[in-house]
C-alpha cells in the first residue's frame, strides 16, 4: 500500500463514530434518492467511479483506466454523475459542521475552549484585559467578492437538510420520532437533487446585499450579545446580576452594495437601496426582540415598583400617544416595564415604517429608552431582568444601529484621476463623472438619515500619492459645496511598490487640509488598507508575506511618531492564495504594536457563510479572533514576537527574496498567461454567475497576470488541483538557505513564519501531483509544466523538512482527515472536468450543441470540486 494510501486509510480509523454515523446516513439516503430519480444504472455507475478513484489514490487502479471510464459516458450521464458527487460533498460538508458543533460544546462542558474571551483574561489577567476592552475594536467588514459558488437555493436546501439532521440525532427521541425525521430528511435530500446547482441569471448587488442578510438574521444578530456576554463573564463573578464590564466591540462593515471598483453595476441609486435594505432587517430584528422581552417582563408594579423617571416617561407617552398607550396599558395592566417596552417596540416599528410622528430620530434615543427601563428594574431590585434579556439587547442596538453595518465605498484611484479632469475642465460632464458625483450625494443622504456612523469610509484602492486621496476630497466638495459629507478616505494599497512607499503617502495625507480637520475631530483616527490578494499575485506567497510585514512595521513605526491611532485594514480573501488561513493566527503573527486592540479584516464570499452560518461556529469564529487581538495587544507577546522577528529577519528576506525570483520567472515569462488560460477553466469560470461583477473582467485569456483580477486567478489554480497561489516559490526560497536548523527555529519561534508554512502546508495537501499534470498538460508547453511540478516537489519537501512533518497536516488531525477523505472524491469530479476541458480545448471544435453541453458538465465539476476542496477564490 502506497503513504498516500497509507495516509487515506488511517484517516478512515481516526473518522469519529459519531461523524462516520452522520456520513454514512446521509450518503445512503443520496443514494436512494439518487437511483429513485436516475434508476439504479445510475448509482451504479457513481458506485463504479467512486471505487475507481478509490483504486487509483491505492495505485490499484491506472490512472487511464479511470479518465477511459469516464470518456466511455455520454456526457448526459456525466454530467448526472457530476451532480451526484456534488450533492454528495454539500452532505458531507453538513456532517462535518454538525460534528465540530458536537465537539465545541463537548469542549464547552469539559471546562472551557482553548483560543477564547476566558482563556485571555485566564492568561492576560483580569486587569490587564479590562484595560484592553476600553480601546478594544473588532471590525469584520462583509464584501461581495464572488467566491461564493453554491446558489442561495442550494445554500438553503442545506440549511433545511441540517435542520432535520439536527432533529434526526437529538437524544432521547424515540422509535417513531426518528423514524419521521429520516423521513424529512429523504425529503430534503431529494430536494436538493432537484435544486439545480447552476445559476441561470446573473446576480445583481442587491442580490448579494439580500444574500448576506441572511447571516445577520440567522446569526449575526443573536451571537453578538453572546460575545459580549462571554467576556462579562469571564471578566467578573455576576454576570448578569450587576452592570456588565464587557463593552461592545464589535463593528460590522460592509462593501455589499458600496464597492463599485470595476462593477459599473453598483450605482448610487444602488448604494442607497443597500442601506434601506440594511436598515428594514436591523430594525425588524430590533423591533421582534424588544417585543419579546417586553412580553416577558411580566414584573408587577406591587412587587417590581417604576422609577419616578419611568412613570413620568409613561405619562409622557400617554400624553403624545394616548390610544396607543391606553391600548397597551389595557394589555398589561400593573405592568409599567412591560407596558414602556412594548411601547418601544412600537416606536421602533414606527421607525422602519418611517412614521415620524412615532420614530426614533437615532439610536441613541432607542438606548435612552432601553437604559430607562433598565435602571428602573435595577432600582426595584430586578437586577436579573435589568442585566440579562434586556442587556443583550442594547448590546444589540449598540453594535448595530438603525442602519446594521457601515456601509463602506471603494472606487480605483484612476477613476478619481479622470473625473476630476472633466470636472476641473468645465463642461458637460460625462455618465461616469456623473456617478462619481452622485456617489458622494448619497454618502451626504446616507448620513443625513442614519448617522456619520452609517456610511463615512471612502476606499481608494491603488492608491499611488497623496494626490490621490486628495482628489476624493476636491470632488466631494463639488458635488455638495458647504454640505461635504464626513470623509475618512482610506487609501488602500496594494502592489510591492505601494506597500513600499505606503508611509511617505501618508505623511502627505498628513499635509491636506481636509485630513487635518478631519483628524481634530476624530481622536487623531487615521485608517489605512492593505491588499493581500494582489499582492500575493504580484509577488508569490512568502514574498507578499514580508512585503506586507515590513509595510506595517513602517506604518506603526509612522503613527507613533505622529501620534496617530492607526488601525489597519486586512483586505484578507478566503483562500491562502489571497492572503487568507484561520484568521486568529493571522492576528498573532501580526508586527509588534500593529494590532493596538483593533482590527479590521474582510470577510469574502464563501468564508461569511463558513464562519457565521452556525451560530456556534460564529461565536466560537469570533472568540478566537477577540482572543489574538487581546493577546497580540499585549507586552508580553510583542515583546517575544519582536524578539523572533529581530532575530530571523534576514532570513526570513532570503526566503522571500529567493522566492520571489522563482515566482516571477514563472509568471512573467512569455507566454504564461495565454497558457494558463489553456490548462485551467479561467475563461468558463465567468459564466458560473458568481457575483455581480462583469463576467469578462480578469476572465478569458489574459495578455499578462496584470489583466487578471486574484479571485479568478486563485479560483482556476484551485480548480486544476494545483494551487499554485498558496506556495508557488516557497520551495526556492527554503532551498536559498543552507541552515535548515535556523528554518526549523523561525518556524517554531517566530508565529509570522510558523503562519506562512502552515498556510503553504495546507495548500500543498490540497494540491494532487497526479490530477495536476494532466490539466498542466493541456497547454502544450512542458517547460511550464516542469517547471511547476518541480517547484511543487521541492516546496513540499522543505516545508516537510522545516515543520519536521513526516507527512503534510500531520500535526492537524481534523483538517488532514478532512482533506484525505475527501480527495478520492475531488479526484472523480477533476476526472470529469479534464473530460470537459480537453474537448473544449481540442483542435476538432465540438458543434454548438455539444459546446453547451460540454460546458454544462464543465461548470457542474467546478461548482462541485469547489464544494469538495471547500475553496473557490
Amino acid at each position: 500500500m502506497t503513504s498516500q494510501a497509507v495516509e487515506r486509510h488511517s484517516a478512515v480509523i481516526e473518522m469519529p463514530e459519531e461523524l462516520r454515523a452522520d456520513v454514512r446516513l446521509l450518503g445512503e439516503l443520496l443514494g436512494q434518492v439518487i437511483a429513485e430519480q436516475g434508476g439504479p444504472d445510475l448509482l451504479a455507475d457513481v458506485e463504479k467511479l467512486r471505487k475507481a478513484v478509490i483504486g487509483a489514490r491505492r495505485r490499484e487502479v491506472p490512472f487511464d483506466e479511470v479518465a477511459a471510464m469516464v470518456g466511455g459516458w455520454d456526457i448526459d450521464r456525466a454530467v448526472q454523475i457530476a451532480r451526484a458527487f456534488t450533492c454528495y460533498f454539500h452532505l458531507a460538508n453538513l456532517a462535518e459542521e454538525h460534528y465540530r458543533i458536537r465537539i465545541l460544546r463537548e469542549r464547552d462542558n469539559d471546562g472551557g475552549q482553548r483560543e477564547s474571551l476566558a482563556s485571555a483574561v485566564e492568561e492576560l489577567g483580569v486587569e490587564r484585559v479590562a484595560q484592553l476592552v476600553e480601546g478594544l475594536e473588532l471590525h469584520p467588514v462583509l464584501t461581495a467578492h464572488p467566491t461564493e459558488a453554491r446558489r442561495r437555493a442550494v445554500v438553503t436546501a442545506i440549511q433545511r437538510v441540517s435542520t432535520q439532521l439536527t432533529e434526526y440525532n437529538t437524544p432521547g427521541r424515540g422509535e417513531s420520532e426518528r423514524a419521521e425525521s429520516r423521513r424529512r430528511l429523504l425529503e430534503e435530500i431529494d430536494l436538493l437533487w432537484r435544486t439545480a446547482q447552476l445559476r441561470n441569471t446573473k446576480l445583481d448587488p442587491l442580490d448579494e446585499v439580500r444574500t448576506a442578510m441572511a447571516a445577520f438574521d440567522e446569526t449575526l444578530f443573536r451571537v453578538v450579545p453572546q460575545v459580549y456576554r462571554s467576556l462579562d463573564a469571564a471578566l467578573g463573578e455576576g454576570s448578569g446580576t450587576r452592570e456588565p464590564l464587557a463593552r461592545p466591540f464589535i463593528r460590522y462593515g460592509s462593501w455589499i452594495g458600496g464597492d463599485r471598483d470595476g462593477n459599473p453595476n453598483v450605482t448610487a441609486k444602488v448604494t442607497r437601496e443597500a442601506v434601506l435594505i440594511q436598515a428594514e432587517h436591523v430594525l425588524t430584528a430590533l423591533e421582534t426582540a424588544t417585543g419579546r422581552i417586553a412580553r416577558t417582563i411580566t414584573a408587577a408594579a406591587q412587587f417590581t415598583p417604576p422609577s419616578a423617571a419611568l412613570r413620568g416617561a409613561i405619562k409622557a407617552a400617554t400624553d403624545s400617544q394616548p390610544d396607543l398607550v391606553s391600548e397597551l396599558a389595557t394589555r398589561s395592566p400593573s405592568e409599567p416595564h412591560r407596558q414602556w417596552l412594548l411601547f418601544v417596540a412600537a416606536r421602533i416599528g414606527a421607525t422602519r415604517r418611517r412614521d415620524l410622528d412615532l420614530a426614533y430620530r437615532s439610536p441613541a434615543d432607542l438606548l435612552a429608552d432601553l437604559r430607562l427601563a433598565q435602571e428602573s428594574l435595577r432600582a426595584a431590585g430586578a437586577v436579573r431582568q435589568a442585566y440579562g434579556e434586556l442587556q443583550h439587547l442594547i448590546w444589540q442596538v449598540e453594535t448595530f444601529g438603525f442602519h446594521l453595518a457601515e456601509l463602506e465605498v471603494r472606487q480605483h484611484s484612476q477613476v478619481h484621476a479622470t473625473v476630476l479632469e472633466e470636472v476641473r475642465a468645465g463642461g458637460e460632464l460625462s455618465e461616469r463623472a456623473e456617478e462619481v458625483l452622485a456617489t458622494i450625494r448619497v454618502i451626504g443622504w446616507i448620513q443625513e438619515r442614519f448617522g456619520v456612523d452609517a456610511c463615512s469610509r471612502y476606499v481608494v484602492s491603488f492608491t499611488r500619492n497623496a494626490g490621490d486621496i486628495a482628489a476624493v476630497y476636491e470632488l466631494a466638495e463639488f458635488a455638495l459645496g458647504a454640505k461635504t459629507p464626513v470623509l475618512d478616505v482610506v487609501p488602500l494599497f496594494e502592489s510591492g511598490a505601494d506597500l513600499d512607499h505606503s508611509a511617505d503617502v501618508l505623511a502627505g495625507m498628513l499635509d491636506l487640509p481636509q485630513v487635518q480637520r478631519r483628524l481634530k475631530d476624530n481622536d487623531r483616527r487615521v485608517e489605512v488598507m492593505l491588499g493581500y490578494s494582489d499582492s500575493a499575485k504580484e509577488l508569490g506567497p512568502a514574498a507578499a508575506t514580508m512585503k506586507l510585514y515590513e509595510a506595517q512595521e513602517r506604518l506603526t513605526a509612522w503613527a507613533a511618531a505622529n501620534d496617530i491611532k492607526l488601525r489597519l485594514f486586512h483586505g484578507r480573501g478566503g483562500a491562502l492564495g489571497r492572503g487568507g488561513g484561520p484568521a486568529n493566527r493571522a492576528v498573532l503573527a501580526q508586527p509588534p504594536g500593529s494590532v493596538a486592540g483593533r482590527f479590521k479584516v474582510t470577510e469574502q464570499g464563501e468564508v461569511i457563510f463558513a464562519r457565521y452560518g452556525h451560530q456556534a461556529i460564529a461565536r466560537r469564529h469570533m472568540e478566537q479572533v477577540a482572543n489574538a487581538v487581546l493577546l497580540a495587544s499585549s507586552p508580553v507577546v510583542g515583546e517575544r514576537t519582536s524578539a523572533a522577528a529581530d532575530r530571523f529577519r534576514a532570513l526570513a528576506s532570503e526566503v522571500a527574496t529567493a522566492s520571489e525570483r522563482a515566482y516571477r520567472a514563472l509568471t512573467e515569462a512569455p507566454g504564461f498567461p495565454e497558457w494558463f488560460a489553456l490548462v485551467s477553466p479561467l475563461e468558463e469560470i465567468g459564466s458560473l454567475r458568481l457575483g455581480s461583477r462583469p463576467a469578462r473582467r480578469g476572465l478569458g485569456a489574459p495578455r499578462s497576470l496584470d489583466d487578471l483580477r486574484a479571485i479568478p486567478w486563485v479560483f482556476a489554480w484551485a480548480q486544476t488541483r494545483v494551487n499554485l497561489p498558496g506556495w508557488y516559490g516557497l520551495g526556492s526560497g527554503l532551498e536559498a538557505v543552507t541552515d535548515l536548523e535556523q528554518l526549523r527555529a523561525a518556524y517554531r519561534e517566530w508565529p509570522l513564519f510558523a503562519a506562512l508554512l502552515d498556510n503553504a502546508e495546507m495548500s500543498l495537501a490540497k494540491t494532487d501531483r497526479s490530477i495536476a499534470k494532466r490539466y498542466l498538460a493541456l497547454g502544450g508547453r512542458p517547460d511550464f509544466a516542469e517547471q511547476v511540478l518541480e517547484e511543487y516537489d521541492r516546496t513540499r519537501r522543505l516545508v516537510l523538512a522545516v515543520t519536521g512533518h513526516e507527512r503534510l497536516l500531520q500535526n492537524r488531525r481534523v483538517l488532514s482527515r478532512a482533506v484525505q477523505l475527501r480527495d478520492p472524491y475531488v479526484d472523480a469530479l477533476s476526472h470529469l472536468q479534464l473530460r470537459a476541458l480537453t474537448a473544449l480545448r481540442s483542435e476538432e471544435k465540438p458543434s454548438e450543441e455539444e459546446r453547451e453541453r460540454l460546458s454544462t458538465l464543465l461548470l457542474l465539476s467546478v461548482n462541485g470540486v469547489a464544494a469538495g476542496l471547500q475553496n473557490t477564490g
